[in-house]
């Protein structure tokens, strides 16, 4: 297959291999109890990024255009729900991070399952996330993003009290804002047009979610939000956080 002549090679080498066009191409998975991840991989950055939720369509064609574009490793849920299937059951892929998160949640959307068969999922979880935290991660000085999408029920009202501190410069857009975990990232994007909170000390209690996990290992983390369907706002957020965090 020939490439467009419009489109550069890095551009059309992390397109074509997220829908495996190249057969020498390995992008690779990763899982954790049958919760699948695509791994797409583009030059030696540190930068990690993450789409948990299937159901949240405007921040995976934004990360998809992005990786096009950057360098850096992106992780993409092999699913079109919010809850993906889970041992004959189902689970929040962002509330397995943790074996307390995930018994709550677990609990929640199996309200049928006995006991025995939510400690022998928790027990499953466990044996696996140690490998799946391991990929998501990000190396030394490295930064993790994960992109999510909300609805009128979320939005950064809820993660304000929440937090160690907040810069809410843009209140007429709540549901637009970052969550990071890194006071240094914090100071840079408070100066930004955007709402941001850090979360440095993981609020209790634990929830199961990577921000809450990244909180409390000191994992350069942030959450970018914004509301299911406004691409632009969320692309312009991408491109100044790009821009200004090292």
């Amino acid at each position: 297959m020939s490439r467009p002549a419009t489109c550069s090679r890095r551009e059309f080498l992390a397109f074509a291999s997220l829908f495996g066009w190249l057969p020498f191409f390995r992008p690779g998975h990763v899982s954790l109890a049958g919760v699948r991840f695509r791994i797409v991989r583009s030059g030696r950055s540190k930068r990690r990024y993450l789409w948990i939720h299937g159901n949240e369509e405007t921040a995976r064609g934004l990360l998809l255009r992005h990786m096009q574009a950057h360098d850096g490793t992106a992780f993409f849920i092999e699913s079109p729900t919010r809850n993906v299937p889970f041992e004959g059951g189902q689970i929040d892929p962002n509330r397995m991070f943790s074996r307390a998160g995930a018994e709550i949640n677990l609990k929640s959307l199996n309200p049928d399952w006995p006991p025995e068969r939510i400690a022998h999922a928790l027990d499953l979880l466990d044996r696996g996330r140690p490998k799946l935290i391991a990929a998501l991660f990000p190396p030394a000085g490295g930064l993790l993003v994960a992109l999510h999408n909300n609805s009128e029920d979320y939005s950064v009202a809820h993660e304000e009290p929440l937090s160690d501190a907040g810069s809410l410069r843009d209140r007429e857009h709540p549901h637009a804002f970052f969550l990071c975990t890194d006071p240094a990232d914090f100071k840079i994007l408070s100066e930004s047009p955007y709402n941001v909170v850090l979360q440095q000390h993981a609020p209790q209690p634990d929830d199961g979610s990577l921000s809450r996990l990244a909180a409390a290992r000191g994992v350069r983390y942030v959450n970018l939000e914004s509301r299911l369907g406004n691409r632009d706002r969320q692309e312009d957020m991408l491109a100044w956080l790009e821009w200004h965090l090292p």
